[in-house]
């Protein structure tokens, strides 16, 4: 048997990419991933696909495991000789209880190993533009549980202390008890004029903030309906706030934008919306798969000397390619008699991947791009390679063949229908939860349609607009009957993002 160890990880404050290199490593290795309720879910993605995950969060006072039950757990995964990965959000040895669970190991005699997480105390004031310490303001700080029960005799907290020695004060686990810590500031020396804020979900793109003082707080919160959980920062270094407020005034703070594309191609997509404030609810429609029968590409690249042109359509259409040529012991060499067209930017950037430079890019891909593109060249009994997806229309080899082409049309791979959480995705849509859904290629389309409960379409489709990377996909998406609000004017992952703000821009203030 293996020997056991346990690595106890921080995952941040909610926002994915503030987890440490060393916890991703740690998710990566784990044979049992043991994880949290405030651990964002996108972490899990970075475990291997046989990982055993175990969900122990504790949401809003409703404990899946009580304490003692994980840390036996922790233990029991341990002694089966497997490496465990015990996943908290935060910091574990912030008022995570990390500690409580490192001793249970030091009596157990299991190794371990702590990973520092950043701790919300930390984030979720900076993204709510409050620096914790300021030269002119304060130079100390106090990082407090706000959990403590307000009904005792007497309180751990040394309330005089807090409220008259530290610059600015940070709670945890505070928003129930919050008129009680206001109650006790107040009366134990802190001006009733002094600046508070409630982060709730920081780092995260429901990040909600309300501000006040001492005095009104707690009314401002209650109005507001804001609920746990939530950080409360107590200090002049609130009063900042006003000038200092980043991450709340991106373009897509809040709206909540599904994802159709495939998983492997994902992450560009999601990444520029998250970047400008999106939610990203990925469900995506698409896997690439080799196509039916291999053979015909096998044949052309066996007489690749034959060729005058190969044209790309489509990133899966480069990569399929290569993968099949380099298996076939072959490498770029073979192509370097022969010039090279890509439809699109993103096509041409992968393929200048494998070191080639394409020789044409049409901006887009229409047929009559593609003609203007090629309308310096005299295609006349040229032959040209097509290789691309097993269910492409054939817009494109009639408009190169009505050119005077001889064009081999072959099929590098196929688009299959993705398995989703369907249960997770009607929930959404029936919620109304959803801002907008993305597509990236018809494809996402007519699988996101086949994905919906039959005969449920209208109804959870309803009030749904759709974001479009282009015509073809737009008119694709219209007949089957979502209504296109946005269409990419350049038909890459960055257009598509800058028509999905323009469309938010042109509905500010309204709900969509």
């Amino acid at each position: 048997m293996k020997t056991p160890i346990v690595y106890l990880v921080g995952a941040g404050p909610g926002d994915p990419g503030l987890i440490t290199v060393k916890g991703l490593e740690c998710i990566a290795k784990a044979e049992v991933l043991i994880y949290d309720y405030l651990a964002s879910p996108s972490l899990l993605r970075h475990a291997a696909p046989g990982a055993e995950r175990i969900y122990v969060g504790k949401k809003g006072g409703d404990h899946t495991l009580p304490q003692e039950e994980i840390n036996a757990l922790i233990v029991r995964k341990a002694r089966e000789g497997r490496v465990v990965t015990r996943l908290k959000g935060g910091d574990p040895f912030v008022f995570g209880r990390g500690g409580e669970e490192a001793e249970v190991l030091v009596e157990a005699g299991i190794a371990f190993e702590v990973v520092p997480g950043v701790t919300s105390a930390v984030a979720a004031p900076a993204y709510a533009g409050i620096p914790l310490s300021h030269r002119r303001l304060t130079a100390t700080i106090a990082f407090v549980t706000g959990h403590e029960d307000p009904t005792k005799e007497s309180s751990a907290i040394d309330w005089p202390s807090l409220a008259r020695g530290i610059g600015t004060l940070v709670f945890f686990m505070g928003v129930k008890n919050l008129p009680y810590i206001v109650r006790e500031l107040t009366a134990n020396g802190r001006p009733p004029e002094t600046p508070v804020a409630l982060v709730r979900w920081g780092t995260t793109p429901a990040q909600v903030t309300v501000s006040g003082t001492l005095a009104d707080i707690a009314a401002r919160v209650r109005e507001a309906g804001l609920t746990a959980p939530a950080i409360i920062v107590v200090g002049e270094v609130v009063s900042l706030r006003e000038r200092l407020n980043w991450f709340e005034r991106r373009p897509l703070l809040g709206r909540r934008i599904i994802v159709t594309r495939s998983r492997e191609q994902a992450s560009d997509l999601v990444r520029a919306l998250s970047d400008l404030g999106a939610e990203c609810l990925e469900f995506p429609t698409i896997e690439v798969a080799p196509p039916d029968d291999i053979s015909a590409l096998d044949a052309a690249l066996a007489e690749m000397d034959a060729y005058d042109w190969v044209v790309f359509t489509s990133v899966n259409g480069v990569s399929a390619f290569f993968e099949r040529l380099f298996r076939r012991g072959r490498d770029v060499r073979a192509l370097g008699h022969i010039q090279t067209a890509a439809i699109g930017p993103a096509t041409a950037a992968r393929l200048m991947e494998f070191g080639l430079t394409s020789d044409l890019v049409p901006e887009t891909y229409v047929a009559e791009s593609v003609v203007a593109a090629f309308g310096r060249h005299d295609l006349r009994g040229r032959r040209i390679l097509l290789p691309r997806a097993q269910e492409a229309r054939p817009v494109l080899p009639d408009a190169l063949a009505a050119m005077g082409a001889v064009v081999r049309e072959v099929p590098a791979y196929k688009t299959l229908q993705a398995a989703a959480d369907i249960g997770q995705l009607v929930a959404r849509l029936e919620s109304r939860s959803v801002d907008l859904i993305t597509f990236t290629s018809s494809s996402t389309v007519k699988n996101f349609m086949a994905l919906l409960p039959a005969g449920r379409f209208a109804e959870l489709a309803a009030g749904l607009p759709a974001a479009c990377i282009g015509p073809v996909t737009a008119d694709t998406a219209r007949q089957s009957g979502f209504d296109v609000a946005a269409v990419a004017a350049v038909y890459t992952i960055p257009g598509l993002c800058a028509a999905v703000q323009a469309y938010f821009e042109q509905h500010r203030g309204r709900s969509v």
